[in-house]
């Protein structure tokens, strides 16, 4: 008789409301896995073994990388929790670790993104002038000290136990303050890096197309770069940060009603966030040249030998050698 009370009291916050609901999530999540997977651990392997990242200043874009493998492979386990009709593990224990999982990744890959972006405003709209940032990005010790400040803002999610890894507003004062941290990191780790992306972006579009001397197509092409990276980062992420505000002034109005609806829309607006670990190695590595076509020369060569015959007279020049001989030298270094 008490177990029935209890089901038919306050709303139980693990478990799913709409079955249905999370059922597509779940399978949203596991396309996500099954297409991320793949492309992360490439860009990996050709970040470690052919374009060698620690000499070509690439060390931002691939903790980028890695950040975004490492939240890749937290999904499965969120899409297994989906499918048996929870929201979350009903384990303390691996439901902390995976917040904590999904904390420290997705703040470290925007970090990095943001980093990244601070770099391209200095070397666009300041070009010449000294940059800090760009002697930074030479340096292995500052991506690391970047993960190893995230710690402090991550660690509050191991530190206390709470219902179903989600109780703000449902726990008393002394346990408020842990959770109160925990939502300031998870806005203000988009939220702040989402102004200064756009700043930087607002002030690199404005410049680039101030520019009168150069390629028309590649100032173009950079001008939609740039955009396009303010625009995933609004559609991955600023959606799922108003869906929590709200469901936070809910739940702190007590509306378990609308509670349910509102829950079920931050979730499903969570998993699309996941995509940018798809959009990130799109929108920064293959707009690289030099990874490019090492990524194409190492997965696609095929696709390199049918380019090489209309690149002949393009990508060779002439030259004299010891002797006085002329020969060809291909611009092109494979």
């Amino acid at each position: 008789m008490t177990n029935s009370n209890v089901s038919v009291g306050p709303m139980d916050h693990c478990n799913t409301t709409d079955p249905l609901t999370y059922q597509v999530l779940s399978w949203l999540m596991v396309g996500e896995f099954v297409f991320g997977l793949p492309l992360n651990v490439s860009v990996l392997y050709i970040f470690l073994f052919r374009f060698k990242f620690w000499k070509t200043n690439s060390v931002f874009l691939f903790n980028i990388v890695v950040a975004d493998f490492l939240l890749m492979v937290c999904l499965p386990a969120k899409a297994y929790n989906y499918q048996h009709g929870l929201r979350r593990s009903q384990d303390k224990t691996q439901c902390q670790v995976m917040l904590f999982m999904l904390f420290i990744n997705r703040g470290a890959s925007i970090a990095f993104l943001t980093t990244l972006s601070i770099d391209r405003y200095f070397n666009v709209v300041h070009l010449g002038k000294r940059n800090c940032v760009k002697f930074f990005r030479k340096s292995p010790l500052i991506s690391l000290l970047i993960w190893l400040l995230l710690l402090p803002l991550t660690i509050p999610t191991m530190v206390e136990g709470f219902e179903c890894c989600n109780s703000h507003g449902r726990t008393d004062a002394s346990h408020n303050v842990t959770d109160t941290f925990r939502e300031l990191v998870f806005f203000t780790q988009i939220l702040i890096p989402f102004v200064i992306l756009l700043y930087c972006t607002v002030c690199i579009v404005h410049r680039l197309r101030k520019k009168t001397v150069g390629d028309k197509t590649k100032l173009r092409r950079a001008v939609f770069l740039v955009t396009s990276v303010v625009i995933v980062f609004s559609v991955c992420f600023l959606p799922c940060t108003l869906a929590r505000a709200v469901l936070l002034a809910i739940r702190l109005l007590n509306m378990q009603e609308v509670e349910t609806l509102v829950a079920q829309v931050y979730d499903s607006l969570m998993v699309l966030s996941y995509i940018d670990c798809l959009l990130d190695p799109l929108l920064y590595c293959f707009c690289c040249s030099g990874f490019r076509d090492a990524y194409v020369e190492a997965f696609c060569p095929a696709a390199l030998l049918r380019r090489m015959p209309s690149l002949d007279n393009s990508t060779r020049t002439t030259t004299t050698n010891s002797v006085g001989r002329i020969v060809n030298v291909p611009l092109v270094q494979k």
